[in-house]
């Protein structure tokens, strides 16, 4: 019998930069918070049947080989690998608690919050779900927490359709036999690091040799890549306006949600133009404007920028781990007082930034940062931030727009989360589900402790643009 050999992969520079950017205050996982009915999952005592759960969890994992994968360090450059853990324990990363009965939608938020400021442990694979019982109306909450280097949105979406089904029935086979592969040795892990820094540049020069067939077709593309991360880097480095939003964080946080008819927001775009997303920013500014004048801010001169992550996955199979996102930089019009003109303003920018070379120049970046060093990536980001490049992030993944079922129970809503960065008190997530849009709304504790304000605001401004 052949031996078995040890299973490696190596971090992208993007995915690696999660790992390095996190700190005490900067916890780097995406999560969701989905909400079910109870009924299908509740025993003869009342309680939910939570080794029903636990056990079907088990049959899906052969699906998500990335959880159960821990993280090693190669020698000398110190560059994260993923390696099966050979001590993987589901017990550990299916946790079960609750709500005092009857649980209040209020507690379940404060619940979440308590929850996303523990930070995800490096020694296990990155990953927790919790399963939240006691809800008000016969429900239950699942929290699921995921560490951006291993997943981002959309990825991370596809992560839950995994669990979930179209179907109120569940086919609950046996999985495969899951053998973990060996650890590599320290030799292994420094032998792909050092393949990786040579077939990596060779790749690239094979590139450069096939372009001199047409040189001035090559002339065109190199001129264009320097001019896009140019215009990225530039854009990094242009301030946003000060904000109560955008001071020092802490290590924790506040989440809050709402929920908005999708059918209104695409009525919305119908009748004033635009996207759906130029609606959702549009929203945001309105939001924000109220926020902040609320607040005493004035608002009449106020730069105010969303970082606005774009998917690079483009039409093809879904499902991948992994991180494939560019990042635009997108003006929001909070000076505005009239919301129509408001959402005319958001189009008008947004539609700049499709023209522009923000989202190539960040992928120049990247593969620049893959060729060199992940700090790249890493000190990029840190520099956007301490520069205050942008005021929060916004960020909008599209679900199914049908209805989904978890071991026979309905789901009723999914709220995302976003992580915060160092001195960003404030980041929006969306998500598509079943004819209607679900906000996640995500603050530091201190920074924002009428996080509520800023939802109500959110619906304010939602009102406002449906009154035509």
């Amino acid at each position: 019998m052949p031996p078995i050999v040890s299973s490696i992969e190596r971090l992208s520079a993007l995915d690696a930069s999660f790992l390095q950017l996190e700190d005490r205050n900067t916890h780097m996982h995406i999560a969701a918070t989905l909400l079910f009915e109870a009924a299908p999952l509740i025993l003869e005592d009342g309680g939910l049947d939570i080794e029903r759960i636990r056990d079907f969890v088990g049959t899906r994992l052969h699906m998500l080989p990335r959880y159960r994968q821990r993280l090693v360090y190669s020698p000398v450059a110190k560059h994260p690998f993923w390696v099966d853990d050979d001590r993987f324990n589901l017990f550990y990363h299916v946790r079960h608690t609750s709500l005092p009965r009857p649980g209040t939608i209020r507690q379940l938020k404060r619940m979440v919050g308590r929850l996303l400021s523990q930070q995800l442990d490096r020694g296990k694979p990155l990953w927790e779900l919790w399963v939240i019982e006691g809800l008000e109306g016969g429900r239950f909450a699942v929290l699921s927490k995921t560490h951006h280097s291993m997943a981002d949105g959309l990825s991370g979406a596809d992560i839950l359709t995994v669990l979930l089904s179209s179907s109120s029935t569940e086919d609950t086979a046996a999985p495969p036999a899951w053998v973990p592969k060996p650890t590599p040795t320290g030799r292994e892990l420094l032998s792909s690091e050092l393949l990786h820094h040579v077939r990596t540049p060779w790749r690239k020069l094979q590139g450069a040799v096939a372009t001199l067939r047409d040189p001035e077709q090559a002339l065109g593309h190199a001129v264009i890549d320097v001019a896009s991360m140019s215009q990225a880097l530039r854009s990094a480095l242009t301030r946003a306006s000060p904000t109560p939003f955008n001071a020092p964080i802490g290590p924790h946080r506040r989440f809050d949600w709402t929920a908005m008819d999708l059918g209104e927001i695409k009525a919305i775009r119908r009748r004033c133009g635009g996207t759906l997303n130029d609606v959702v920013l549009a929203i945001v500014a309105g939001a924000t404007r109220t926020f902040l004048q609320r607040r005493g801010t004035q608002v009449d001169n106020l730069v105010f920028r969303a970082m606005v992550p774009v998917s690079r996955r483009g039409d093809g199979p879904r499902g991948s781990m992994g991180n494939k996102v560019s990042l635009v930089f997108s003006d929001l019009p909070v000076d505005e007082k009239d919301p129509f003109r408001r959402l005319a303003r958001v189009a008008e920018s947004t539609t700049r930034l499709k023209s522009s070379g923000q989202v190539h120049g960040t992928e120049m970046l990247e593969e620049l940062g893959e060729l060199t060093s992940t700090m790249l990536i890493t000190e990029a980001a840190r520099l956007a931030v301490m520069v205050r490049a942008y005021n929060l992030v916004v960020t909008n993944v599209p679900g199914p727009q049908v209805p989904l079922y978890f071991l026979g129970a309905p789901l009723e809503a999914c709220f995302p989360t976003v992580p915060l960065y160092s001195n960003q008190g404030l980041g929006i997530a969306l998500f598509s589900y079943n004819g209607a849009l679900y906000w996640g709304v995500h603050g530091d504790w201190d920074a924002m402790p009428d996080l509520h304000d800023y939802v109500l605001a959110l619906e304010q401004a939602f009102e406002e643009l449906s009154r035509t």
